[in-house]
């Protein structure tokens, strides 16, 4: 297995500015972050009829 040490990290991030510049690696950054956020969300929506049908289950118990 191979592994990246911390020159080779460096020389990395010192290529990608040099080929796209700044200004695209943040545009990048935030992209992705954005995508991540989406995802989350979609995830949460996704989970709570789960918790909803479960607490209803357990309010009919306690009755």
């Amino acid at each position: 297995m191979m592994r990246l040490g911390t020159m080779e990290i460096f020389l990395i991030v010192v290529l990608a500015l040099v080929l796209f510049g700044g200004g695209k690696i943040a545009g990048l950054g935030k992209a992705l972050g954005q995508s991540i956020r989406e995802f989350k969300k979609e995830v949460k929506v996704d989970e709570k009829p789960e918790d909803a049908e479960a607490g209803a289950s357990q309010e009919k118990k306690s009755e």
